[in-house]
């Protein structure tokens, strides 16, 4: 092996941001893109005041979160049944093929790591537009 393919660690300074599949702003960090990770990615993401995510799932994918500030409302469940709100200092988990919708119902933003357990982070996200209606704008 030599060392331009032997695997090294890097610093992602999160200045750039990306439009995802579900509406929102992500900012880049550690994945398959940046840094050649081949089994996670994390991002930080910022979701503003009364704004929300399109209903969606990660098809294979776990999702990690936890939520430095603010607060996040998220419903989730095959037809978005279930209702919860994370709290800044909280952890939230996500399993592989849950549809799920989050969004920032207060009047500050809520800021969010978020840890997937897919390096490419848009592949694996499906929209389900049947459930946005679900959840009011």
């Amino acid at each position: 092996m030599d060392a331009k393919s032997k695997p090294t660690c890097h610093i992602i300074r999160p200045s750039h941001a990306y439009s995802g599949k579900q509406g929102l702003s992500y900012f880049e960090g550690i994945a398959a893109e940046t840094v050649g990770a081949k089994g996670i990615c994390m991002h930080l993401l910022t979701i503003p005041p009364g704004v929300r995510a399109k209903a969606h799932l990660h098809e294979a994918h776990e999702t990690a979160i936890y939520m430095l500030s603010g607060e996040a409302h998220t419903w989730y469940g095959e037809e978005l049944e279930h209702h919860v709100v994370v709290h800044a200092g909280e952890l939230f988990y996500i399993p592989a093929g849950v549809p799920h919708l989050p969004a920032n119902l207060s009047s500050t933003p809520c800021t969010a790591i978020i840890a997937r357990t897919d390096p490419n982070e848009q592949e694996s996200v499906v929209l389900l537009p049947e459930l946005d209606k679900i959840v009011p704008a």
